[in-house]
């Protein structure tokens, strides 16, 4: 291996003051345990609160932490982009901050990583400390991403795990604004395995995925990785017409039949104008969001700005993304 760090461990952060001592203990006492050269590269998405000045304690002392600042919040996918951007291990890992996936597993990757495999993810068998809304609307996605994409992406998987050099060097290229980095990581293939494990609650702080940024990241999901949604608007067309024709000529029978006076009043042909306008106007919706991501990418705006950098040095994205 030419690479002088070994392993590379990517950590989001926004607004982690509560964890991130606790984080970075954790992620130090596996890491040293390893006894091969590594980095920890957390990446601060924003954070308002003394989540910046704690890591850079970190750094004062230890030499492996590296800080890289965006200018304002771009999200967690793009955080997560931004740290494999300027990882220079052999292998690469990504954690969140708020210890609900265990830094210990990591050895349990990097020993799967020696054995072959390009990428090795974290699966989970249980969510503790979650609401049973958000457990079974995740539930839900995964099955209806498996069920509407010909891409086999794994179900109840987050972010946690490791990839190899190679397997980063492929994803830079990938230039998309709206990012499902799972989604990705399994687009660009190679020999992939699993770990699976019981994912724990929070430690402190509270969930950077509320309902609003989890309904995002299901739409970036199902958008970037299958177009059954916008066929839906051809089928649900058909549908409609034939349902259509097939209520129109039962008006006719009634009305050859002089049974007219069934129909009463303009009720069924309200409640039919409406259901059929409910149709469409989803329909509609669901172009625009394929729309929206299309214009997204014409723009090609830099996926994140980098504010600041603190023991890491500057690097590039090739395809125009900085």
């Amino acid at each position: 291996m030419n690479s002088e760090v070994r392993y590379s461990i990517v950590i989001p952060v926004y607004n982690e003051e509560a964890v991130i001592e606790q984080t970075y203990r954790r992620l130090k006492l596996v890491m040293e345990s390893t006894r091969e050269p590594y980095e920890l590269i957390f990446v601060n998405d924003g954070s308002s609160d003394r989540t910046v000045a704690i890591i850079k304690d970190f750094g004062g002392q230890d030499d492996a932490v590296k800080l890289i600042t965006f200018s304002r919040n771009f999200g967690h996918q793009v955080a997560i982009t931004a740290g494999m951007d300027y990882a220079s291990g052999d292998a690469v890992v990504v954690i969140d901050a708020d210890l609900q996936d265990p830094p210990e597993l990591i050895l349990e990757m990097i020993a799967k990583w020696k054995e072959g495999f390009d990428v090795v993810y974290a699966k989970r068998t249980k969510r503790k400390g979650e609401t049973f809304f958000k457990k079974q609307t995740a539930h839900l996605f995964y099955r209806i991403l498996k069920a509407s994409t010909d891409l086999e992406i794994p179900t109840d998987t987050g972010d946690f795990r490791l990839l190899d050099r190679k397997v980063c060097v492929e994803l830079k290229r990938l230039p998309e604004k709206n990012r499902y980095v799972r989604g990705l990581v399994s687009w660009v293939g190679f020999r992939q395995t699993a770990i699976e494990y019981e994912r724990d609650e929070r430690l402190a702080g509270e969930s950077k995925y509320p309902l609003k940024k989890m309904i995002k990241l299901s739409l970036d999901g199902l958008t970037s990785f299958s177009f059954k949604p916008i066929k839906m608007a051809i089928y649900a067309g058909v549908i409609l017409i034939l349902c259509g024709l097939i209520f129109l000529a039962g008006l006719l029978f009634l009305k050859l039949s002089a049974a007219s006076n069934v129909i009463a009043g303009w009720n069924l042909v309200m409640v039919m104008q409406l259901v059929l306008t409910g149709i469409l106007l989803t329909m509609m919706g669901i172009i625009g969001e394929y729309i929206g991501r299309i214009y997204d990418e014409v723009r090609d705006r830099p996926l994140y700005i980098v504010g600041e950098y603190y023991g890491a040095k500057k690097k590039e994205r090739k395809v125009k993304v900085c």
